[in-house]
């Protein structure tokens, strides 16, 4: 333990990181940065040769940073995984995604722990970092880790749960500067975690009681938004049916200083955490019997919302004299937010679904994604010089790139899903 502990404070221990997506990469980039050899393990050859390339993939990583620190031989990847014979500490950072039934499919966590329980010697330290349900640290990877490697959590090796806290495309908080929220199987475990992060980071390292604590606190994150989120979208569907502005309304309520916070209904919920993580709390919460009947309710409003899009967009062309099949419609911007080129659950791509089975003629622009395949179609980014030729162009993702004075002007109809033509006056435009 000590052993390990110096290697820490004088940089000479060896960081693995399994997993090189939008979590991993990031982490094996600023550990190599802070001056920590890296290694970063994959399953997939083509990221793992982009790396020792120098070759960046991810938005939220520099290209010119991680090419420095492959180009000094602080950062390298693979896919033979008994390199994590040589690493002191090993950062969990792989995929929990949800089956078709909505519950969590931890195989990628299992695998993972696996191979390092074949190959971990003693004096290292195990951090998962992946989002997953309270009790898979000590239910799932204790367990594993033990018998793989006859060796002994809190003595032998120590294990702990720092869950990531990553937002694309968010331009003032990163991996270095969000605090981390950590806890540790035993206290010896949170302690040496604590003094890894201290050692990478520049915000503050909070300890929690337990790896269960700090699973839940996670989950509860991202419940919160999911929940606010569903309950802003149910008053944006109120708000059209009473005539009334729900993007006034909510900058109203924004100037009450104490009891309110802001959050913004669309056409849909995406990404890697919101409409994935509180399924994680709804499928615990079985096992004691109880039924989490806000989080479900607020994951139907969220869920039903690419539909209300559609249904929008058929009353807008209605109005108009259009029908919705064999309509023209353009979609602008695919990805599940703003200036980022991520697509995983984008409720663009529900919206697409939706219209096509009315029998629309689907275009999309996005500056970020060229092009994409879905359900077995391929779609390419149309140009917007010529507007007029679509019946409708709906705002899905409010990119900052867009001339949005420009697109209205332009455009025969407008259907804004995310108030990105807040302060242009014209009659085409219908909002959320």
């Amino acid at each position: 333990m000590d052993t390990l502990r110096k290697k820490i404070n004088n940089k000479d221990a060896v960081i693995g990181i399994i997993g090189l997506g939008y979590v991993g990469l990031p982490i094996a980039v600023l550990t190599a940065k802070k001056g920590f050899s890296t290694i970063g393990f994959d399953i997939q050859q083509e990221r793992t040769d982009m790396v020792n390339n120098g070759k960046n993939y991810m938005g939220d990583v520099r290209d010119k940073e991680l090419k420095e620190v492959t180009e000094k031989n602080k950062l390298w990847a693979t896919t033979d995984y008994s390199y994590i014979q040589k690493c002191d500490v090993i950062c969990i950072a792989v995929p929990t995604p949800l089956d078709q039934f909505k519950q969590p499919n931890t195989i990628y966590v299992e695998n993972s722990t696996k191979d390092i329980g074949k190959y971990i010697t003693k004096n290292t330290l195990v951090i998962l970092e992946s989002t997953t349900y309270p009790g898979t640290t000590e239910e799932i990877i204790l367990p594993i880790l033990e018998k793989e490697s006859g060796l002994k959590i809190g003595n032998d090796i120590f294990l702990s749960y720092s869950p990531e806290r990553i937002d694309p495309g968010n331009k003032k908080y990163n991996t270095q500067n969000t605090p981390k929220v950590i806890g540790g199987v035993t206290k010896t475990c949170t302690e040496i975690t604590k003094l890894f992060y201290k050692n990478i980071l520049e915000a503050g390292v909070f300890e929690v009681g337990s790896p269960s604590v700090a699973e839940m606190e996670k989950i509860f994150e991202n419940t919160f938004r999911n929940i606010n989120i569903g309950l802003v979208n149910e008053m944006a569907i109120l708000c059209n049916k009473m005539g009334i502005d729900i993007w006034e309304v909510i900058e109203a309520a924004s100037t009450k200083p104490y009891g309110f916070m802001p959050f913004y209904p669309g056409p849909g919920i995406g990404g890697h955490c919101i409409p994935i993580d509180p399924f994680y709390l709804t499928w615990k919460a079985r096992e004691y019997d109880y039924h989490t009947r806000l989080i479900e309710l607020s994951g139907e409003i969220n869920n039903y919302m690419p539909e209300y899009v559609m249904e929008r967009t058929m009353k807008i062309l209605n109005k108009n004299k259009i029908a919705l099949n064999d309509a023209n419609v353009l979609l602008l911007g695919v990805s599940y937010k703003k200036d980022i080129d991520d697509l995983r659950e984008s409720p663009a791509l529900k919206i697409i679904d939706n219209l096509k089975k009315h029998g629309a003629n689907i275009y999309y622009n996005d500056p970020f994604v060229d092009e994409f395949k879905h359900r077995g179609d391929y779609y390419k980014s149309s140009n917007l010089n010529d507007l007029s030729k679509y019946d409708i162009v709906i705002i899905t993702t409010d990119h900052s790139d867009y001339n949005y004075k420009n697109i209205v002007k332009k455009a025969e109809l407008i259907f804004d899903t995310r108030n990105a033509t807040e302060g242009i006056k014209d009659d085409k435009i219908e909002k959320l």
